[in-house]
């Protein structure tokens, strides 16, 4: 978690530069059963140095029942790692202050940004039919 200490842990006067990926997966496990991961990787670097680094994998098992199979995937994508998000997000901050540092507090996720960000990658990485 802190690679540097004790040197990281001393005094800094410079603010550390903090970055964190988001990404959510889903696994169908029954017909109506949904493993959902969210995974928090992150850092904070000061000067060239790592202060501290973090990977959390925090997962939940959904059963979604009598919703139209148009919304199943905004359900599942989004609702459902909104409700892990409070949970991972206090396992981060508590590990991160049990560290040494002061708690890192995620700011909330757009978790619907996300889940277009990714459809339109998807979308983009299909490939566009030619006509002959």
């Amino acid at each position: 978690m802190a690679p540097n200490a004790p040197r990281s842990l001393a005094p800094n006067q410079t603010q550390p530069a903090i970055n964190i990926q988001i990404n959510v997966s889903a696994q169908q496990l029954a017909q109506t059963d949904y493993e959902i991961s969210l995974k928090l990787e992150g850092k904070a670097e000061s000067a060239g140095t790592i202060l501290f680094a973090f990977d959390l994998t925090f997962a939940g098992v959904f059963r979604v029942q009598n919703v139209p199979a148009e919304t199943l995937q905004p359900i599942v994508m989004i609702e459902c790692p909104r409700l892990l998000f409070p949970f991972a997000r206090e396992i981060v901050a508590t590990s991160v202050r049990n560290g040494g540092f002061p708690p890192l507090l995620l700011d909330p996720v757009d978790f619907v940004a996300l889940y277009q960000q990714r459809a339109g990658q998807t979308q983009a990485a299909q490939p566009t039919p030619t006509s002959s």
